[in-house]
């Protein structure tokens, strides 16, 4: 089937071919065999899962050096119907790369996309000190550009460009964090629940009811007061007025959890908007730390506790 009209079960990724977004979908066992279809930025990959174009997408929501990525938590906050079902997570390596023949002696003009050059800056200026750089659109554009064109004598690119493009690496591992790492989710419109797996992160959206002090410590408090841990809360703006904020936060835990459950219910009661965005099992595997006041059992036996008291039955 041709890319323009690809099959129900394709997937959707930022491409082109060698770009991080397609190392996290390699990573999805679902989608091993399916038509993958390239796209050009997050708002399109949504839009193929919407139209159904595609059975789901994967976007980059998270980096480990510059935090969310902005434009996905917008896309998901003002787009309804999609819910995440997986995270992935991919180490963020750079290479420079020429076009065959160049020495690194020979640079002067490298191209490469914002991020990338900027989490690469420290080994630029120290290998090539009066460099010049040309802002790409994404990774493998800036490597597919020296062939195209004669403005820039090499690239920050991926590990594996040179698959893809016939290029030369001239240094490797430029990148200035060695632990930098991109999280990627795989979004669908899929509303079934994976089972908790006790290794498992809920992601939501909220909006505060009012702007008055003391309502963000009051959201804050819907996850404290139930032993929820966050991982992860970051504040974008609405956009309809000036002070107005949406929050984009991680829970640890599954919506089937009891604590998780109930702090949802509690944020339901106080928030004007909640944008449930799906529990899936942590990338890592790291199994979820509970303290035991705050366990599943505990939340049935409170509820069974004040039952009793409204029934009139004996209680302790």
């Amino acid at each position: 089937m041709s890319a323009e009209h690809p099959a129900p079960e394709s997937y959707s990724y930022l491409g082109p071919a060698g770009t991080f977004t397609e190392a996290a979908l390699k990573q999805v066992e679902g989608a091993a065999g399916k038509p993958w279809r390239s796209v050009n930025n997050v708002g399109e990959a949504l839009a193929d899962v919407l139209e159904g174009r595609s059975a789901a997408a994967m976007i980059a929501i998270e980096n480990s050096v510059d935090g969310g990525v902005t434009a996905t938590q917008d896309a998901l906050a003002t787009l309804p119907g999609l819910r995440i079902v997986g995270e992935y997570l991919v180490p963020v390596r750079f290479v420079l790369v020429a076009r065959r023949g160049t020495r690194l002696a020979d640079v002067r003009v490298v191209n490469a996309h914002p991020v990338a050059y900027g989490q690469s800056r420290r080994w630029m200026d120290s290998a090539l000190p009066s460099h010049g750089h040309i802002p790409a659109t994404s990774n493998v554009a800036a490597a597919a550009s020296l062939l195209l064109n004669e403005h820039a004598d090499a690239a920050i690119a991926p590990p594996g460009i040179v698959d893809h493009y016939d290029l030369e690496v001239l240094a490797e591992d430029i990148g200035d964090n060695p632990n930098a790492v991109t999280r990627f989710v795989l979004v669908s419109r899929s509303t079934a629940l994976p089972a908790p797996t006790g290794a498992d992160k809920t992601s939501i959206i909220v909006e505060l009811p009012s702007d008055r002090p003391g309502t963000l410590l009051e959201m804050l408090e819907q996850f404290s007061t139930r032993g929820v841990n966050m991982s992860l809360i970051q504040s974008r703006p609405i956009g309809d007025a000036l002070g107005r904020y949406r929050f984009v936060i991680d829970l640890d835990g599954h919506v089937l959890e009891e604590r998780v459950a109930d702090a949802l219910l509690g944020l339901r009661r106080f928030s004007p908007k909640v944008l449930f965005l799906g529990s899936y099992a942590r990338a890592d595997g790291a199994p979820v730390g509970i303290d035991p006041q705050y366990g599943d059992d505990n939340f049935v036996e409170a509820r069974d506790w004040l039952r009793d008291l409204v029934s009139g039955a004996t209680a302790d």
